[in-house]
């Protein structure tokens, strides 16, 4: 077996085992909580809470109180049946990673967020960060620039901001170069920011906003 043969099967086998891994955790997934007794009454609890009171608070008291749910959620899936399949550093990676998601959304308007800032925020080192986001096949840096880009496009696309600059959209998500965003956003959705802004303003369905 030469070299890209052993490559193409540690390729092969590494897909079996997420796909392993992928199928044991949406059997589990897919099991009812009982939301009347322990656990799961705990963690129903504090959704219906949430639901009722989340509009009342700040948006970092939001991330907070969503990683609190997501504590109760991994909580209540740990002692369901098949859960004893799962290794734990397996389910500690996947609440980790949702934590950071959360970090990384409520941060992107800081032209300083980088991968290097999201892996001291959370203790880790850089390279456990990278391989982290490798299994999701996008980079942490790729990460941040798509959703900053998605938020721009969000508020590009809004007839309540036209008269906001592009450049001030583009700095509210956290480019500090303009010409940098004019070219991904063009690279990524096809058109310049202010093209963008002129056809989503020119839909139909836009005429009649305010």
């Amino acid at each position: 077996m030469d070299q890209v043969d052993r490559v193409d099967q540690v390729d092969r086998d590494d897909q079996v085992g997420r796909d392993d891994r992928v199928d044991r955790v949406d059997r589990l997934l897919a099991e009812r909580i009982p939301a009347d007794r322990g656990m799961g009454a705990i963690l129903a609890q504090y959704m219906r809470s949430l639901a009722a009171h989340g509009e009342e608070c700040a948006p970092a008291e939001l991330e907070k109180l969503g990683a609190i749910a997501l504590d109760l959620a991994g909580a209540c899936l740990a002692g369901r049946p098949g859960a004893e399949d799962e290794p734990a550093e397996e389910g500690r990676s996947r609440a980790l990673t949702a934590r950071i998601d959360v970090f990384i959304g409520h941060n992107l308007g800081d032209p300083e967020l980088s991968p290097s800032v999201v892996a001291a925020r959370h203790g880790m080192s850089l390279r456990r960060l990278q391989l982290l986001f490798r299994e999701r096949g996008e980079s942490v840096a790729a990460a941040i620039r798509r959703r900053r880009l998605e938020r721009c496009r969000e508020d590009l696309a809004d007839p309540g901001q036209l008269t906001v600059p592009v450049h001030t959209v583009a700095l509210r998500w956290g480019f500090t170069n303009a010409s940098v965003f004019s070219r991904l956003f063009r690279d990524t959705y096809g058109a310049s920011p202010s093209e963008f802004r002129r056809a989503a303003a020119a839909r139909p369905d836009r005429q009649d906003a305010p």
